[in-house]
């Protein structure tokens, strides 16, 4: 997948982040895959699929996120899906539709966090790397 150089459009950030997820097409019941996240921000995320899926098919995603104990579900819209591998891998993008205002903010907050973790580790190697010269 090539690397998108344009402006940003997403309302919010994200991060790259490994979650564990079930997927399936909202209208088709107990027909669940296994994947993970590849990135999450509080309005959407990145998924490996293993199917292309058209824009716009809603699909039911239950995740579990580490600030969390108990697996939350979630509704997601398809905006995009590109193959990886062929007729095996696919990078799936979905927005997340109504999301509960509480998980909203809580997922805010995590994503935030982990933003401030990554950038002191990019300051303290970059100190790191000045005393090393």
């Amino acid at each position: 997948m090539e690397k998108y150089n344009g402006s940003e459009k997403r309302k919010h950030p994200r991060i790259g982040a490994n979650f564990i997820v079930n997927y399936r097409v909202k209208q088709v019941p107990n027909n669940y895959d296994l994947s993970q996240t590849k990135d999450v921000g509080q309005g959407g995320s990145l998924l490996t699929t293993n199917r292309k899926f058209e824009k716009g098919t809603i699909l039911a995603v239950t995740v579990r996120f580490p600030y969390t104990v108990e697996k939350v579900e979630l509704t997601a819209e398809v905006v995009g899906s590109e193959e990886v591998a062929r007729n095996l891998v696919y990078n799936t993008r979905v927005k997340f539709l109504d999301l509960d205002k509480e998980f909203f903010q809580e997922l805010g907050k995590f994503i935030q966090d982990r933003l401030k973790t990554i950038a002191a580790d990019k300051q303290r190697k970059a100190r790191l790397n000045l005393n090393e010269n």
